[in-house]
């Protein structure tokens, strides 16, 4: 994998394979007219994608030794959400896009209804994963779980912020707007992640400022580098269109601070992320890897 270390690369192909598993299983096609609901779900989900959410569910959780079969089934369910909001997105009310991680999006292969109810079912599983007693047995932590990605995934979090980016073609956001709107769009699934390892390793709240920081700074320079990559990336190595945002008008991270100075931004918030680890020892070095790689990555 482009500019991945060794150790995080062989790290991003073992839980890719590991996430396509899990839903290779949860998702196997019934004989009955469900059938292509199901293979709109697994067309969706599986192949494709960085699996960041999953890797970062595992590389957090592993700082205080949750087993990796926990962490798979947490990151498999936060993966769930981003699979719905990627089909949700990619649908005529919204971006009206035809591609997606390479392939056809799921209502230009089926049908925009198919689509809306794949969607709608992956938010579900997500929920159903969490709550069942495979995923600890604990059930205040499940149900802490459950809360945060409730809370993420909702008006004050990825789909408020998907609400926000829909008003951006008609307004003039400043930077604090723009941020604010990425924090939840994109962010919150990836702050989200990261908290949902400390909470399969039972780290009270007031513990988790750390990670925190380093989850809200990898967030905000995941998206300066997608802004980047959508003005200079290769829409094949993308998988998807590129260059939307500054064709509807969007203010985005590049548009206001330029690009220099964005990915100046983008470089302080990786070594900001960095140093919020100062605490750990070698075993967050795959956090760090993975700060890095956000601002590193070509699609």
């Amino acid at each position: 994998m482009a500019d991945a270390s060794f150790v995080l690369a062989s790290a991003m192909k073992n839980i890719a394979a590991e996430v396509d598993q899990q839903f290779d299983a949860l998702l196997e096609i019934p004989d009955d007219p469900r059938a292509d609901l199901y293979r709109a779900m697994r067309h969706a989900a599986i192949g494709g994608g960085k699996r960041l959410r999953p890797l970062l569910v595992h590389a957090t959780a592993a700082l205080y030794g949750v087993k990796p079969e926990q962490s798979l089934r947490v990151g498999t369910a936060i993966e769930c959400i981003h699979v719905y909001s990627l089909i949700h997105d990619d649908l005529p009310a919204m971006d009206d896009d035809d591609m997606r991680r390479g392939k056809p999006t799921v209502h230009r292969e089926f049908d925009e209804a198919t689509a809306v109810l794949a969607g709608d079912c992956l938010h579900a599983l997500a929920f159903e994963i969490l709550a069942h007693e495979a995923t600890h047995r604990d059930s205040h932590v499940r149900a802490e779980l459950v809360f945060e990605l409730a809370r993420a995934a909702g008006p004050a979090g990825m789909a408020g912020g998907q609400m926000m980016d829909l008003k951006a073609e008609g307004a003039t956001f400043d930077l604090p707007t723009v941020t604010r709107l990425q924090a939840m769009k994109t962010g919150a699934l990836i702050s989200c992640s990261v908290e949902s390892g400390a909470i399969l390793g039972r780290i009270p709240p007031e513990a988790r400022t750390g990670i925190r920081g380093y989850a809200h700074d990898i967030g905000l320079a995941f998206q300066i580098a997608d802004d980047i990559i959508d003005v200079e990336g290769n829409e094949e190595l993308a998988g998807k269109k590129l260059r939307k945002d500054g064709d509807a008008g969007k203010e985005t991270f590049l548009s206001l601070l330029g690009l220099e100075r964005a990915r100046e931004q983008a470089k302080m918030l990786v070594e900001q992320a960095i140093e919020h680890l100062r605490d750990f020892g070698d075993e967050a070095d795959l956090l760090r890897d993975i700060a890095r790689f956000t601002l590193a990555r070509n699609h």
